[in-house]
């Protein structure tokens, strides 16, 4: 899918191209390529001379490839951006070209980025520019704006787990975790875990993009100053994930408290059971030595007699236990 985005009166407008006879027509300082096909590609070498490099979006990719610059000034720049999927959290790489000297771009520069599938943060931007006139000015504005939103994506993820732990505090602070529970419990907390993760690893990353867009000098003072407040506002997220992982920890050390709570009561029942059945089982054992013959032949009562004798064996050491506290 191959979108382009235009300015026209301050407002950042999208237009989905088909043909390259469409992307003739416009004058774009955005191109977004959502898994281009080889044609699409094609038609960005045809008008704009760029060519997409075929390791564009690989995963592999060298970190200290990710972030350069070519000699006919264009800007690369690969970043992974968060998805807060529930059912499968995970980053997506993008890699952007920017290029700031085209012939056939009367604008200043041009964005182009490339990435598999569709992007919350891209979304996100592309509804703020519609409504607010004037937030974007150039290509460079738009690189800017989509790490800006980067990290208000990521804030707003920590805001989730922040719920969700609190969630699981409620379940594992309450008592009486049962094992069904304290294994629900354990899953929820390894999500939001892995989930917190991602979010320092991709606040990682854009540090390191906005970083280096500064450090290339491609930035005016506005756009300098907007960078470092972005840099400020990642600095503050890497406290609240410290905290996150500080909080997952000690629900993580308190679920496996309670089950091993569990498995100590059924170990006692085992140990009391062991111990209340010591008497009985040597009183049999005694009894059924020291007859010559079976005891009913010359005892008629010598059954019951054994009988009552380990009963009374039994129930002396429970009432023990159970005066010391120790079947509670």
């Amino acid at each position: 899918m191959l979108n382009i985005f235009t300015l026209a009166n301050g407002r950042l407008f999208q237009e989905e191209i088909e043909s390259l006879e469409e992307l003739a027509r416009f004058q774009p300082i955005w191109v977004d390529l959502e898994a281009p096909t080889l044609e699409e590609k094609r038609w960005i070498k045809q008008h704009y001379g760029l060519s997409i490099p075929e390791d564009a979006m690989d995963e592999d990719i060298e970190e200290s490839a990710r972030f350069y610059e070519e000699d006919n000034g264009e800007l690369h720049i690969r970043s992974d951006f968060l998805i807060d999927d529930d059912e499968n959290p995970r980053s997506v790489r993008v890699a952007f070209i920017l290029n700031q000297h085209n012939a056939n771009l009367k604008s200043r520069g041009v964005l182009f980025s490339i990435h598999d599938e569709d992007v919350p943060v891209f979304r996100l931007l592309r509804m703020r520019a519609r409504r607010a006139p004037g937030l974007i000015e150039d290509a460079k504005e738009v690189l800017l704006k989509l790490f800006d939103a980067d990290a208000e994506y990521s804030a707003d993820t920590l805001e989730n787990i922040y719920d969700e732990l609190e969630a699981v505090s409620k379940q594992v602070l309450a008592g009486d975790v049962t094992d069904t529970r304290a294994g629900e419990v354990l899953a929820a907390i390894a999500r939001q875990e892995d989930l917190n993760g991602r979010i320092r690893r991709n606040v990682m990353d854009t540090r390191r993009a906005v970083s280096f867009m500064m450090r290339s000098k491609m930035l005016n003072s506005e756009q300098f100053e907007e960078a470092r407040q972005i840099l400020r506002d990642i600095e503050s997220l890497d406290n609240h994930t410290a905290f996150l992982f500080d909080k997952i920890n000690f629900l993580m050390d308190a679920t496996v408290g309670f089950i091993n709570i569990n498995q100590n009561k059924i170990i006692k029942i085992f140990s009391v059971a062991s111990v209340a059945l010591l008497p009985p089982t040597l009183i049999a054992s005694v009894y059924g030595m020291n007859f010559q013959f079976m005891p009913e032949l010359t005892w008629t009562y010598g059954y019951a007699y054994g009988i009552a004798l380990m009963v009374a064996s039994a129930v002396v050491p429970m009432w023990y236990f159970r005066r010391r506290g120790w079947l509670k």
